[in-house]
């Protein structure tokens, strides 16, 4: 019996791995996830720089102020990324709390000491990769003068309407408006722009609006910076946790990145169970819309057929599964490579983490075999696609709900919740995935371990006795209440 059952499974597994589309599907998702990645980080990179124009009706020339706020703010921010990477100490940075934002005569020319001291121990490719970033960062909006764009003279209304007109043309992307006196009453600045999806102009001039609004606040009611930097300081507890031997460690990124990585295997573990397990139906209903199986009873039982379709397409499974950690572990090789700042969660160490790759390929064998035995009992009763799919539905519906649990459960890897989902069996390999960064007790491993068992058995048995009878009916599929008259019989 053990022989056919593996010549059943071979044939599958063989069927399966010998196609060309096999491979190109395998490829796909990796492809699709890299591309949809790579996509993402290049619209980001190659945005559209952003024109904008300040009309400013402030008696003391508030957007002089605002614009060096909002330049200098970057750079500062790009300093610190640099120094942090070069490993300077913070002691050196200490400079630029001192730097008064709202000085546009000698704000830049404090800013470029400060950094001429930072870089100047750094190599010629480090300074020159920093002004890249300075670059980048002021490339993302440019500022036009009024005289540029024909609205430096006249009335309020009338330099108001010449920019509307270069915001409706789409020469500019927006316009801001400093009327009034901001340091009194700001209800009167106004922001233009007929792109109502992209607020990242708004908020980054908004942003040092604020700071040199606030200065100049602070200033008229007689408060020392100290003061004022000390009433607004944000209050930032300290992330530590409990090492195995009891002594306290700060909490890394890293650290915080290996946490959140079961939803990652999770979301994974899903896809391979809920592909494998279609594969396997759409194979059988194939098959026997086909009259392929009447030939294959022929020479094995409907057990034996049954068990090596089940494990020939779990083997594929598997195949999938050593594909996308191959392409997971090149990918993050090149990602590190492209993006330096990766190399810092560790993300190669997580992928290959064998606690989370045994783990994995566990829990998929044991949540395939589950859906597998419900989904080949559905595919013996069905005599085409389009009735299985209509049985399907309820499955899928099922198969959402660790989806949508993801989050929570590894929020709280131990809570109720998750102990409720480890224990009803359809979700007990997403669940205990999802908990292995807790990670459970021994005793729950072991508990959830029969308890898979079990229901694989289980499930094994009921689709076989389905399997049995409904692989060799034609007609119309028959009614619920036949199929479990079919359960009851030995």
């Amino acid at each position: 019996m053990a022989s056919k059952t593996l010549l059943v499974a071979q044939r599958e597994y063989l069927d399966n791995v010998r196609t060309k589309t096999f491979w190109l599907g395998i490829l796909a998702f990796p492809a699709i996830f890299a591309l949809a990645i790579g996509i993402g980080w290049v619209m980001n990179k190659t945005k559209a720089q952003q024109p904008y124009a300040v009309l400013d009706l402030t008696e003391s020339g508030l957007g002089t102020r605002i614009e060096a706020n909002a330049r200098a703010n970057d750079r500062i921010a790009s300093l610190r990324r640099f120094a942090s990477e070069q490993g300077v100490p913070e002691a050196k940075l200490a400079p630029l709390d001192a730097i008064d934002l709202t000085d546009p005569a000698t704000l830049l020319l404090q800013l470029r000491d400060l950094e001429g001291a930072v870089t100047a121990e750094a190599d010629p490719q480090q300074t020159a990769r920093f002004e890249r970033m300075v670059e980048s960062l002021a490339a993302k909006y440019r500022f036009e003068p009024l005289a540029a764009l024909g609205a430096e003279h006249g009335s309020a209304a009338e330099r108001e309407q010449v920019l509307r007109e270069h915001v409706r043309s789409g020469r500019l992307f927006a316009y801001f408006v400093l009327a009034g006196d901001p340091v009194a009453d700001a209800t009167q600045l106004g922001y233009v722009s007929n792109n109502l999806t992209d607020n990242a102009l708004s908020e980054w001039y908004g942003g040092a609006a604020t700071r040199v609004v606030r200065k100049l606040r602070l200033a008229a009611a007689q408060i020392a910076p100290e003061t004022a930097r000390h009433i607004q300081e944000s209050i930032h507890f300290r992330p530590r946790r409990v090492a195995a031997d009891g002594s306290l460690e700060d909490v890394k990124d890293e650290q915080k990145a290996n946490k959140f990585a079961p939803v990652v295997f999770v979301y994974l573990l899903w896809i391979a169970v809920f592909t494998a397990a279609q594969m396997l139906l759409t194979n059988t209903v194939e098959e026997k819309s086909n009259r392929i199986i009447e030939v294959l009873l022929s020479s094995v039982s409907p057990g034996q057929l049954m068990a090596g379709k089940i494990w020939g397409i779990g083997a594929t499974g598997l195949t999938l599964i050593l594909s996308w950690a191959v392409c997971g572990l090149v990918g993050v090789h090149f990602g590190v490579q492209a993006v330096p700042k990766l190399a810092e969660w560790n993300l190669a160490e997580i992928v290959g983490d064998p606690l989370y790759l045994t783990s994995f390929v566990g829990y998929f064998l044991s949540g395939y075999l589950l859906f597998a035995a419900i989904l080949v009992a559905i595919g013996s009763v069905c005599n085409s696609l389009k009735e299985a799919q209509n049985l399907l539905q309820p499955v899928f519906l099922l198969l959402m709900i660790p989806l949508f649990a993801m989050i929570p459960v590894v929020q709280e890897p131990n809570g109720l919740m998750a102990r409720v989902f480890t224990y009803i069996p359809l979700y007990t390999p997403f669940a205990m995935m999802n908990r292995a960064s807790g990670p459970p007790p021994a005793w729950e491993y072991a508990a959830t371990t029969v308890l898979i068992l079990f229901s694989v058995w289980f499930a094994f048995k009921a689709a076989g006795r389905i399997f049995r009878v409904g692989v060799l009916m034609t007609g119309n599929p028959p009614r619920l209440k036949e199929i479990l008259s079919w359960l009851r019989a030995s």
